[in-house]
């Protein structure tokens, strides 16, 4: 046991010599533009996936309220045994007329759903084909899938690449297309319409994680789809309520019925892992209902990032390009990129350093996440420390 630990405790020293040990921060507030951090005080957040603002809204709250008076805590049980509410099949059904999907079903998050359906669809003699830099959640779902399926990864966004490896699949059942429909790393958008072309050419299944998308891009907030006029074009949607929708929890998986029916009687995430809690449900349809009604805030939040694009270019910084509400700032070294981070909050500005294995070697940033929470005068104070520490 002893060798173990002396393991661990190398390999922990080893990240602390890289510099890329992570230690926590203890939020004391709700997260908004602005959140109060143990030991730190007030602090402006460009870090988190709370793209809408919504986290604090008191709509949202008081519904998670009265969904804990009104079901408690949780069923604790799975859906199939005692764990279904009314109130599952409400989140559900917003959420497939939302996307305008036949259905849709909740889990305990996205990453519970990507590792639920992929895995669910495929059978040996399969093929699944992924980008290369979807989502840890997407790799792990893969991961999961039953010997005998053929795996293959296409370079990020190379349609060239993707269309070889349909080729090269001609022979099995069904070839399975995975994609982040925003890419949480790079802030860029799948190059959907040719990858619909290609999938239909080969008769293909297209998934999309639409995390980053759903709430943040399209004129009203339906994500990728809705983003290229591509409506009702994308087989299998997964996404999160953790993100824009209310940052409180959970995840779902849409499409067609048949497909939503298999997930419920084969998915393991769905089996055996507790539903999703009343509380979370209800907050998540609230949020649902609160996008629909004030379509307003996803122009807002457009306004507002390309606002901060410009706001950095302008200043010399070296962004990636892109029309999500994430703005990657390039700093290449990784103790540089945590060194930076730990600054910016240090002044009050609160961002998170990346660097392997969470984006490739050599390929360290600092990622911002606009919200519309964000005031214009908050954009322009954290542009203007941003450019005085990085030069």
């Amino acid at each position: 046991m002893e060798k173990l630990y002396e393991r661990i405790r190398t390999r922990l020293e080893e990240m602390k010599k890289d510099g890329t040990y992570k230690e926590y921060r203890y939020l004391e507030s709700p997260m908004s533009a602005h959140t109060r951090i143990e030991n730190k005080g007030d602090v402006l957040v460009l870090c988190s996936n709370n793209y809408l603002g919504l986290s604090d809204k008191e709509e949202l709250i008081q519904s998670g309220i009265q969904a804990l008076q009104k079901y408690g805590a949780g069923g604790a049980s799975v859906r199939f045994i005692c764990g279904t509410y009314d109130i599952h099949r409400d989140l559900e059904n917003k959420v497939a007329k939302f996307l305008g999907m036949e259905a849709a079903l909740t889990y305990s998050s996205c990453w519970s759903a990507n590792t639920a359906v992929i895995p669910a669809l495929l059978q040996p003699g399969d093929t699944v084909i992924s980008d290369a830099l979807n989502h840890a959640s997407i790799v792990d779902g893969c991961r999961l899938i039953a010997k005998g399926v053929n795996k293959a990864i296409y370079r990020h966004s190379d349609m060239s690449d993707l269309e070889e490896k349909l080729k090269e699949a001609k022979n099995s059942p069904v070839r399975l297309v995975l994609s982040d429909g925003v890419f949480s790393m790079e802030g860029d958008v799948a190059r959907l319409p040719e990858i619909v072309e290609l999938v239909r050419k080969y008769d293909a299944v297209l998934l999309l994680d639409d995390s980053h998308a759903t709430g943040v891009i399209g004129e009203t907030g339906r994500g990728t789809a809705e983003y290229y006029h591509m409506q009702g074009q994308v087989d299998i949607i997964t996404g999160t309520f953790g993100k824009a929708l209310g940052g409180a929890g959970g995840g779902f998986v849409a499409g067609r019925r048949p497909l939503i029916d298999l997930c419920i009687q084969a998915s393991r995430p769905h089996l055996f892992s507790n539903s999703l809690p009343p509380v979370l449900t209800a907050i998540a349809g609230t949020a649902l209902e609160y996008l629909e009604g004030h379509p307003e805030i996803v122009r807002s939040l457009r306004d507002k990032t390309n606002y901060f694009r410009k706001q950095l270019k302008d200043r010399g910084l070296n962004i990636l390009e892109g029309d999500s509400a994430i703005i990657p700032i390039m700093i290449y070294d990784a103790p540089k990129a945590v060194r930076l981070a730990n600054q910016l909050f240090e002044h009050g500005i609160y961002v998170t350093g990346f660097c392997y294995p969470v984006v490739p070697e050599g390929q360290a940033r600092i990622r911002l996440q606009v919200s519309d929470a964000l005031s214009y005068e908050d954009i322009d104070r954290a542009a203007d420390v941003i450019q005085n520490l990085v030069d």
